[in-house]
């Protein structure tokens, strides 16, 4: 039974149940909705990826002259005098 378990004729039994279910006015929408998402998958991943690999490749700028290591962490109306 299951050793011929996806034959062309149980494709087709199943294109016939999902044409009921959905309609065939819905489906067009939901193969153009489902390609949409998956192309703005794919963007995101690309730019997840090229993002990963800026950071390797930008170089660390040295401080200002008589900057603090936290001065850029702390914003000036919080700091405090000596």
């Amino acid at each position: 039974m299951l050793r011929n378990g996806l034959e062309p004729w149980h494709l087709l039994v199943v294109a016939i149940v999902f044409i009921v279910l959905f309609g065939s006015k819905k489906l067009p929408d939901t193969a153009r909705s489902l390609g949409r998402s998956l192309r703005i998958l794919k963007s995101e991943a690309k730019a997840m990826k090229d993002e990963g690999a800026a950071p390797a490749a930008h170089t660390p700028v040295a401080p200002a002259a008589g900057a603090t290591a936290d001065a850029g962490l702390i914003p000036a109306d919080a700091r405090v005098s000596p």
